[in-house]
């Protein structure tokens, strides 16, 4: 399956709607788009993650490189909507206490 990424900017802050897979396939392109919003001093990053059921060690990949940048650039990220499965990997991992996850925002919409 492929990853739709839709990227919306204004006012500081980058909006971006993930649709699809994750994973070693997509994994590149996404970090293609998402890297460069995460050096822009300031810049708040919002990451939607509703609509994506599936991702592997690759996501995780591109969202570690994405925090390490932030750090670096000042900028802040943080992922909203994220389905159950999505969400444990982050747990999982440990990564859900280094990077924003706001959950309370999921199923705003439902």
């Amino acid at each position: 399956m492929n990853l739709k990424i839709d990227i919306s900017e204004g006012n500081g802050k980058s909006s971006v709607k993930l649709t699809g897979e994750i994973d070693a396939y997509t994994a590149p392109e996404l970090k293609e788009k998402l890297l460069p919003l995460t050096k822009t001093e300031g810049n708040q990053i919002e990451v939607n993650l509703e609509d994506v059921h599936y991702m592997d060690s690759t996501g995780l990949g591109v969202f570690i490189s994405a925090l390490k940048s932030t750090n670096e650039n000042d900028s802040k990220m943080r992922l909203i909507q994220l389905q159950d499965r999505v969400l444990r990997l982050f747990r999982i991992t440990g990564l859900d206490e280094l990077i924003t996850i706001d959950t309370a925002i999921r199923g705003e919409n439902d």
